[in-house]
């Protein structure tokens, strides 16, 4: 048996020599970020991005002071605080596996109820950007319209209690406050999840709750905060025992390893009102637009997993390699890409949407990322409007086909009917499963109600072209089951 070695500080030396540990003095760092919601992805991408700079002896005054404001963020923070904010981060290749330890990370904010910890953290002279992951969904915004959801009981109580608000957008206006009134100055607000002109629904959704507390607030806040768009990419599934035993085979008792793919990728709009760390020296892109990044792996990748994740969780396949082995998931995936989706992505420097498809097809495909269906299947109600719809409207107005993305349509009510094809029962996977699944269940004899949702479809639900594909669709689902229609699909 291997003998582990407890991820700390004092162990680094003791670590086997085959994993990289860091070479620069972590004592002598200072903080600079604080980052909300530090889950695996964060640890994968952006905090590896600042270490890289960290070993070549730069950025030291940019370290993270982690943060979190939900109660499950509490059990993090104790891991992490007892492994000195460590992290092994494992790199699975198809052609071998290696892992490394990095210590960008400094700090975790105390989780309180109130906020007050991340308030007073976020309120000091050395924090210049304020970066978070806290998904698609998170941002209080209108699923149809893109505007503010003031009528969010989350938004309602964090107005009435400015100064003990239950979110993070809450606390960073709250900290905001303080900094303006201390003469401290504003910070970046740096969102790093995957919506299309991400810093813009940060700016709106923070604005938009300060003004229904202090209006003057939010016109310092518009005018003198910045925020930057970015696109991230990294493909990171979830820790399980599988990556705990992983993370013991390198001789490392870590509690909260992170695992992930070779390829990583961010491009980020220049735009910090309070410096930043030279992270393009790192491999990542400042750019002066990143909208065509951003679509390009908003509609491809995260519409790309929508199509596949769901098809192959209702056909009981429990991994995303999985489903690149299933030769009609595969080909549904690459037809409707191909046909519907990639005329109307535009190109970036160095890569064409096919070329990026094709790098998506040999990502998907790697059976070392050991990636669900159900978490990348997670929150349709947030990612079929975020990844689907848009594809489908720009479709639509060129006059192109969308019979594979009305599929696409007919399979996530099928999903949200919560009954794979063996009869198995799909557990609610959404922040709104009980009220889709009421809508499914409604469905199977009338595909209709489905579309009549209309925060999700807006007004392409009216389209002829896409509501008779859909109810096709939806009427061959539920007469012949996912097998079969693929094939249809397929042969048509």
């Amino acid at each position: 048996m291997v003998e582990l070695i407890p991820l700390r500080n004092d162990t680094l030396g003791d670590i086997p020599s085959c994993v990289k540990t860091p070479t620069y003095d972590r004592s002598t760092l200072s903080a600079g970020i604080v980052h909300i919601g530090l889950g695996n992805f964060h640890r994968a991408h952006q905090a590896w991005y600042l270490h890289r700079l960290m070993e070549m002896g730069l950025a030291k005054d940019w370290a993270i002071v982690g943060a979190g404001v939900r109660d499950h963020d509490r059990a993090q923070r104790e891991r992490l605080v007892a492994q000195d904010f460590l992290t092994t981060l494992i790199r699975l290749d198809p052609k071998e596996k290696s892992a490394e330890v990095t210590g960008s990370m400094i700090d975790y904010v105390p989780v309180e109820k109130g906020n007050r910890p991340l308030i007073e953290r976020m309120s000091q002279p050395d924090i210049r950007i304020v970066a978070l992951t806290v998904t698609e969904g998170g941002y209080y915004l209108d699923p149809a319209t893109g505007q503010f959801d003031a009528t969010h009981p989350d938004m309602e109580h964090d107005a009435a209690n400015p100064d003990s608000p239950r979110t993070a957008f809450g606390a960073m206006i709250a900290a905001l406050k303080q900094r303006r009134e201390a003469g401290t100055g504003p910070f970046t607000g740096l969102c790093c999840d995957n919506l299309q002109g991400n810093g813009g629904i940060l700016k709106r959704t923070l604005v938009s709750l300060a003004k229904l507390s202090d209006a003057d607030l939010a016109d310092w806040i518009e005018t003198h905060c910045t925020f930057p768009n970015s696109m991230v990419d990294c493909i990171v599934p979830a820790t399980g025992a599988k990556e705990l035993a992983l993370v013991h085979s390198f001789g490392i008792d870590d509690a909260v390893p992170v695992t992930h793919e070779s390829f990583r990728q961010w491009v980020i709009e220049d735009n910090f009102c309070k410096g930043r760390p030279d992270w393009d020296r790192a491999g990542a892109t400042f750019a002066p637009s990143v909208h065509d990044y951003e679509t390009m792996k908003l509609r491809i990748l995260n519409g790309g997993h929508q199509i596949i994740s769901m098809s192959g969780d209702l056909l009981g396949i429990k991994t995303i390699s999985g489903c690149m082995d299933h030769e009609a998931i595969r080909a549904f995936l690459l037809n409707t890409m191909k046909r519907e989706v990639l005329p109307n992505v535009k190109p970036v420097p160095d890569m064409t949407p096919s070329s990026y498809l094709e790098l998506i097809e040999a990502r998907f495909s790697n059976p070392e990322i050991v990636d669900t269906t159900r978490r990348v299947a997670f929150d349709g109600s947030s990612r079929q409007p975020g990844f689907i719809i848009p594809s489908i409207r720009d479709a639509l107005a060129n006059g192109q086909p969308i019979d594979g993305l009305a599929l696409m349509s007919a399979l996530w009510m099928r999903y949200c009917y919560g009954k794979r094809e063996d009869g198995s029962v799909i557990e609610p996977n959404d922040p709104n499963w009980a009220a889709l699944n009421k809508v499914a269940e409604a469905s199977v004899d009338d595909p209709t109600n489905w579309l009549n949702q209309r925060q999700y479809y807006g007004d392409i639900a009216q389209n002829d072209l896409f509501r008779e594909a859909f109810i096709r669709w939806a009427i061959c689902l539920a007469e012949d089951g996912v097998d079969s229609v693929l094939q249809t699909y397929l042969h048509r």
